[in-house]
């Protein structure tokens, strides 16, 4: 009778299950120029030197004004080593619609005279349109770009065209529930260069590893560790294989319960933290600090950002 009873299945044997792939029902990868977004976060953050002062003012559920003032330095080109600084202040208006999810609108002023313009537009479930533009009073500057995105049951592709007969066209594909695959192209004609680039990136619910390599000579390698839901370590490592540059950085993301804690050092000797404190409903103050021994430039900066 004991040999008739078949086994209890144990752990180990509903893992091997589990592991067996459906490549029928493959998860959606995320956008080619997103890859490495995790990393981004902790190794990346909205740095700024002086003064900043934010305010968003909802009119009603789609639409908002925006209202910016920053005070501080600006660094101007020079030939000497070391670091020229002026004092300005500029202030930015803009506007933002949105009619959530199909449509967004955004649009913004600055007193020196430059124009951003932003347009997301669903044109169906899986297609969107995208157009960004910058407008400047200097010659040669403005530019603008055009977006079509096309998001598949497992892939996602995308065409782009912008100024200067710039063309490129990426793909990302999921190979299986946790690595994904793909390449993008671009032709830039009014500089007559194009190059071909290559990304692997691998995510699990505890990390996130990502390559990418282009035919520029850029090489990046990104991992990204999630200690806990509240706090995660990213690290990167840049290469031009040309030039032969390779910068290293490390960094965190602490999110506390009233305020998010970012950070980074790199092998260039540059350290920087970023904190954003949550004060009161819509009312938070940031703090903006970055340390580079090797140029001896250091930059500080606190604001306040008011509104939702």
């Amino acid at each position: 009778m004991a040999t008739m009873v078949p086994p209890i299945p144990t752990t180990e044997d509903n893992n091997k299950v589990d592991e067996k792939v459906d490549y029928f029902n493959l998860p959606c990868p995320i956008p080619f120029e997103e890859l490495h977004r995790e990393a981004m976060m902790s190794l990346k953050p909205d740095l700024f030197e002086g003064m900043r002062f934010d305010f968003t003012k909802m009119l009603n559920q789609k639409f908002c004004l925006n209202h910016s003032v920053m005070m501080g330095p600006t660094e101007v080109p020079s030939q000497s080593a070391e670091t020229i600084k002026i004092p300005t202040a500029n202030y930015d208006f803009g506007a933002t619609f949105i009619d959530h999810p199909r449509l967004l609108l955004l649009g913004r002023v600055m007193t020196d005279g430059r124009v951003n313009a932003r347009v997301k537009y669903d044109l169906s479930e899986n297609l969107t349109f995208k157009a960004n533009a910058q407008l400047t009073n200097e010659p040669h500057m403005s530019h603008g770009m055009f977006n079509f995105d096309y998001k598949g049951k497992d892939y996602r592709t995308q065409f782009q065209l912008g100024n200067g007969a710039l063309l490129g066209a990426s793909y990302i594909q999921s190979v299986t529930r946790h690595l994904s695959l793909g390449g993008e192209v671009f032709w830039a004609g009014q500089h007559r260069k194009s190059g071909v680039g290559y990304a692997a990136r691998y995510n699990t619910d505890k990390w996130v590893a990502t390559g990418q390599v282009a035919s520029t000579g850029i090489v990046l390698l990104s991992y990204v560790q999630k200690v806990s839901e509240k706090v995660s370590l990213a690290s990167d490592v840049m290469c031009n294989y040309l030039s032969r540059d390779v910068t290293a950085s490390f960094g965190y993301d602490y999110i506390l319960r009233q305020c998010r804690l970012r950070g980074k050092i790199d092998s260039n000797g540059c350290v920087a933290a970023f904190l954003e404190e949550r004060l009161n409903m819509g009312l938070n103050f940031i703090l903006s600090a970055e340390l580079d021994h090797r140029k001896k430039d250091y930059k500080f900066g606190f604001g306040l950002t008011v509104g939702e």
